[in-house]
């Protein structure tokens, strides 16, 4: 059995990191404040980010082995070509359900990242136990890096896309995905040997490299247009909450009741069941920035707020809340410890879906002024 000898082509290759990143940036900002929306929204959301997550590894896929330089012509089975496609898409639906339905604790998150790491692997086999014409032989070495590879690597971008849903955690959870599914891609290829075979075992028609090429370029095409629009809409928040902002400052405020703003100065409105009600100060813990809006933290639970983290600011100070980061307001009064870090710091919570706020270099002398350390 004589083995093939092989090559890839440069410029595919960096497009494959190009539609890996594409993709990792779509589906991670279309998940981006769900904890505000509807069950529905959320579903159709993340159906939608599952198809762009899912996608792009297919995509990705298939542009490198579009790369692949083999000295033989050889085909796609259509039938395992596709089925490659949608197992990725349900896996890392079945990772965003986890995700957004359930207490995003490490465990989960760990679960997660394997889950769809796993899924990786899977749909780069299945398509590769597509090819028609020529067989890929695996070694478990080769096999088992891959699989760690993956899950390592994936663990890695869901733990830092979603340990704090910011702009830059984004950001950089898909520069860890898109490196992640390229990385998979070519260090199971590392691992595989080719050789030439006269008979097929195929379940569907074949497919050439010009119609996989046709495929692929739509399906890259359709990832850049929801990448173009996830990019616009990333930068909406921050630029409408300075626009608020501006306009709070030049727009003459009418003057409230003085009992009204006295009451209502002392509460934080939060949505609960379709319903707008009230927390006192002393009840909250933390208020936490999600994109436009914010959450806080009670010993009840976390509840959306409709203020942007600015807004929060604003109207609580003089208060006893206290910024510890451009992401946080903490009330002190429920601190439950403060560790030193370096030129940073932590603050500990006991307050359920709450256990740490960070504390940032700029704020690190008031908070321990704040709390008496």
């Amino acid at each position: 059995m004589q083995l093939l000898d092989y090559s890839h082509n440069s410029l595919l290759i960096g497009a494959s990191l190009l539609v890996a990143l594409m993709a990792g940036f779509t589906g991670l900002s279309l998940t981006q404040g769900l904890s505000q929306r509807t069950t529905l929204q959320k579903k159709l959301s993340i159906a939608l980010a599952s198809i762009s997550l899912g996608g792009g590894i297919w995509s990705m896929h298939f542009v490198a082995m579009l790369g692949l330089q083999l000295p033989i012509l050889f085909y796609y089975d259509a039938a395992v070509t596709l089925t490659s496609a949608l197992v990725a898409i349900l896996v890392v639906g079945v990772a965003l359900l986890m995700l957004h339905f359930r207490e995003r604790t490490p465990l989960v998150l760990v679960s997660a990242g394997t889950i769809v790491g796993l899924g990786i692997i899977a749909m780069h086999y299945i398509g590769m136990a597509g090819l028609e014409m020529c067989r890929a032989l695996y070694t478990p070495m080769g096999i088992t890096l891959a699989v760690l590879a993956s899950c390592i690597l994936n663990i890695a971008a869901f733990t830092i896309a979603y340990g704090q849903r910011s702009h830059r955690n984004i950001l950089l959870g898909t520069v860890c995905f898109g490196v992640a599914v390229v990385a998979v891609h070519f260090i199971a290829i590392a691992g595989t040997d080719f050789v030439a075979i006269a008979d097929s075992n195929d379940v569907g028609p074949w497919i050439g490299k010009e119609i996989m090429a046709m495929g692929v370029v739509l399906s890259s095409f359709v990832l850049c247009g929801a990448f173009l629009l996830t990019g616009v809409t990333f930068l909406v928040p921050s630029q409408q909450a300075e626009s608020d902002a501006q306009n709070e400052t030049s727009l003459p405020q009418s003057s409230p009741p003085l009992g009204a703003l006295e009451t209502r100065g002392r509460q934080i409105p939060y949505e609960l069941k379709g319903q707008t009600l009230f927390a006192d100060l002393d009840t909250v813990a933390a208020i936490r920035a999600e994109g436009h809006y914010t959450h806080i933290y009670t010993r009840r639970g976390a509840f959306f707020c409709a203020w942007s983290i600015t807004e929060a600011e604003k109207r609580l100070s003089p208060r006893p809340f206290l910024k510890t980061h451009r992401s946080y307001l903490i009330n002190p009064a429920h601190v439950a410890s403060f560790e030193r870090l370096k030129d940073n710091g932590v603050c500990y919570f006991d307050v359920p879906g709450l256990t740490k706020v960070p504390v940032s270099r700029s704020r690190l002398k008031q908070v321990r002024e704040a709390l008496g350390v």
